[in-house]
């Protein structure tokens, strides 16, 4: 069978086409962006007629993965770790409804934060909605793990969790693919009320799921995912998961570990290894990547009767992303394995790229309210929100996709005025119209700037839900025609930019500006697509 080098999100990818999904959903959110993408790029994919365009947001694509699960065909739905909170509701809620077709949604968590709001665990989630989660630690075995989940996920009729994190979703190993298999028949579920969550049907699903937790643990003690390595230093026992095992590797050179070692890669917690484990070693050793999950569940376990050293304890920092050095100093090793950055080596924080239109946009901006005392602009999440820092200075919250208008409606409620919200074409449609809506139906006297550069820019140019829709969407949501314009924002429209800026700011009401000029990044791409498409 074919080997490839693949990065861990390419290889979920590829188990994905081979385990015969008909369709994937998702929003883009580093680090699971390249999932849908290497499905969009496949040419084997294309072949099979696999479903692969984005979503408007993490909400909907699960709720269409949901209802291709119910269709009776095998799906899956991405998403990084805050993209679950979006997706929140369906998810749970999956958990009773079941799944029909197979379902696996896939979590991308980014410990140390590097490209995200916080550090949140996925695993969490997995727990409360008390379905099967999975976490590997290569390549290799998150390929496998797919083909796996859609097969407890078709044998319980539940959704699957499988838990990443960014070292994993963007390293490169070699992978050994496995025979393809085809794509479900269309078959509707047996019972046409499965999905009817009334009252009186989820009650009765909710104790079906109950029931099935001891079927979930079964498979966590017996698939082969955990494993038990004996040691002969019963001192202490080591308990680690996912990437975190190889983190542990790396400080043996014979990739031996002297200790008893339990690697779990499956949950629900396979609790006869855990008390194996516990009952042969004098003290525990937590070395899990994310939050203390495993460390916290343990007391539940094995109670009090053990000394488990972990996160919780400080023995591994409580925050950021593992290395094998921190690894090192928790197992009492000298750290050796690197070294600190010079003192020479400046650290470059992001900035715009040269020739961005958001430039532009907020230097109008700042030019209009320099009259105003600081602190009344209100962002969200995309490249934009780097006008908080030097030199633009311009922005003063980023909290959550779609916040930036909701945030502006409350402070302008509060009696801040002018209030100005600031969200990116692609935010808007993910999640900005329920809050402009508010702030219509209000009548809120707030700004909105929607910076339209025509494409979903921080996570690599891909295509924005928005495009040639904005317009339309603010007047049927009611904002009026004549605090709706569109600007250029390029310098030598900065006098009449900054003219619409200073009406719209005195307006007592809603109005909406689009400053719209293309992604700086995306013009040479889009040429050279289109001289590929002409032959040229």
């Amino acid at each position: 069978m074919q080997k490839l080098v693949l990065l861990g999100d390419e290889a979920i990818a590829q188990a994905a086409i081979d385990a015969g999904i008909t369709g994937i959903y998702a929003y883009p959110g580093t680090p699971s962006t390249e999932i849908t993408e290497y499905i969009q790029r496949s040419g084997e994919a294309k072949e099979k007629g696999i479903r692969s365009s984005w979503s408007a947001n993490e909400k909907t694509a699960m709720e269409a993965a949901l209802g291709m699960s119910y269709a009776g065909k095998r799906t899956m739905v991405c998403m990084k770790h805050v993209g679950l909170n979006v997706a929140a509701d369906p998810f749970v809620n999956s958990a009773i409804t079941g799944a029909n077709g197979g379902i696996i949604v896939v979590a991308a968590d980014d410990p140390s934060m590097h490209s995200s709001q916080n550090e949140q665990d996925s695993r969490f989630y997995g727990k409360f909605a008390m379905i099967p989660v999975l976490e590997p630690v290569n390549q290799q075995e998150a390929y496998d793990m797919v083909h796996y989940g859609f097969d407890i996920s078709e044998k319980y009729r539940i959704p699957v969790m499988l838990r990443i994190t960014t070292r994993l979703a963007h390293s490169r190993a070699g992978v050994q693919r496995k025979d393809s298999r085809k794509q479900n028949e269309l078959k509707l579920p047996k019972n046409l009320t499965q999905f009817v969550l009334l009252p009186s049907i989820a009650r009765k699903q909710y104790k079906d799921l109950i029931r099935n937790q001891e079927n979930f643990n079964n498979e966590s003690e017996t698939s082969g995912f955990n494993e038990y390595f004996e040691g002969q230093d019963k001192s202490r026992g080591i308990i680690t998961s996912g990437i975190a095992y190889n983190y542990l590797m790396e400080n043996y050179s014979d990739r031996i570990c002297p200790n008893p070692l339990l690697k779990i890669c499956q949950y629900p917690l396979p609790e006869k290894l855990l008390k194996k484990i516990s009952e042969e070693c004098d003290e525990l050793l937590l070395i899990e990547e994310g939050a203390p999950f495993i460390e916290e569940s343990l007391k539940g376990v094995l109670g009090n009767c053990l000394k488990v050293k972990g996160r919780l304890d400080g023995t591994v920092p409580r925050d950021g992303e593992l290395n094998p050095n921190i690894v090192a100093r928790a197992l009492g090793f000298e750290d050796t394995r690197g070294r600190d950055v010079p003192a020479i080596v400046a650290a470059r924080p992001p900035s715009l790229c040269a020739g961005c239109p958001h430039i532009d946009s907020y230097l109008g901006l700042n030019s209009v309210l320099e009259e105003f005392t600081p602190g009344r602009v209100f962002a969200d999440i995309g490249c934009y929100t780097l006008g908080a820092l030097p030199p633009y200075n311009s922005v003063n919250s980023c909290v959550d996709m779609g916040a930036s208008i909701t945030m502006a409606k409350g402070a302008s409620d509060a009696g801040l005025k002018p209030a100005v919200a600031v969200i990116g074409d692609s935010t808007f449609t993910h999640s900005g119209i329920t809050g402009l809506l508010d702030a219509v139906n209000d009548k809120t006297p707030i700004t909105v700037f929607i910076l339209d550069n025509a494409t979903t820019g921080m996570t690599g140019g891909q295509k924005s839900a928005a495009n040639g829709r904005i317009e339309h969407i603010c007047i049927g949501l009611g904002v009026e025609k004549e605090h709706l314009h569109v600007i250029n924002p390029m310098r030598k429209y900065h006098g009449e930019n900054i003219k619409i800026i200073q009406e719209e700011l005195n307006y007592d009401g809603v109005s909406v500006i689009i400053p719209r000029r293309e992604c700086i990044q995306t013009i040479g791409k889009n040429k050279k697509e289109d001289k590929l498409k002409k032959g040229e």
